[in-house]
């Protein structure tokens, strides 16, 4: 039988610390909010439900973040930093050979699939907290400044990533019943977006033979 000191021994190893500095503490609840968005969908991300999963009160909850569409908006930015950092990591490896444009596109896919940022998108909307989304757009925004290099068409640029994000969206929401009805491969969205990136990544290696080129020995 657990005597009484074994009893507390045994509390105070579970769950979280009972002291985090503001930063730790608001970092515990996004990556608490981001697993039950993957777990249980997002009409499970609450402020109540988040509070609960790091044993904080909702009080606590509210001096982070203020209200839930607070919540929400703190979420977004933080998958959204997340998700462009690494494509932004995978843009420069395929850049260089080490992914192929198929295995980016899966990159992309999966994060607004497996990864709830598309579930995340829509309830969002359909809750009229629309400028939830913003955190998501500026991060694009600030991915393709970052991979852009000197020399790169700036338009073509934003019409592919506009062209990717999209049909990542879409396929999140309703790539499985769409495909399926047109008689297609569940993956077929990305198969399409991965023709497109590495048609568009031949046309940029292309571009720089002939930089290289026309500049000369």
């Amino acid at each position: 039988m657990a005597t009484e000191a074994s009893k507390i021994i045994e509390f105070k190893d579970v769950g979280m610390p009972r002291r985090l500095s503001p930063e730790a503490s608001r970092m515990a609840a996004l990556e608490a909010a981001r697993d039950l968005l993957l777990e249980a969908g997002p009409q499970a991300v609450t402020l109540k439900a988040v509070a609960g999963r790091i044993g904080r009160t909702h009080a606590n909850l509210l001096h982070h973040f203020g209200s839930a569409s607070g919540l929400q908006r703190a979420l977004a930015a933080y998958m959204g930093n997340n998700i462009c950092s690494k494509i932004a990591e995978a843009v420069v490896q395929m850049r260089g050979g080490v992914v192929t444009p198929h295995e980016l596109a899966d990159l992309i896919f999966d994060h607004f699939d497996r990864e709830g940022a598309g579930a995340l998108a829509s309830w969002m909307l359909l809750s009229g907290n629309e400028d939830a989304l913003d955190p998501i757009v500026e991060a694009i925004h600030k991915l393709v400044d970052e991979i852009a290099e000197e020399g790169d068409d700036a338009t073509s640029l934003h019409e592919l990533t506009l062209e990717m994000v999209l049909m990542a969206l879409g396929d999140a929401l309703l790539g499985g019943p769409l495909s399926a009805s047109l008689g297609l491969p569940r993956e077929a969205g990305r198969q399409i977006a991965g023709r497109k990136l590495a048609a568009s990544f031949d046309e940029w290696q292309a571009q720089l033979k002939r930089q290289v080129y026309e500049a000369g020995p």
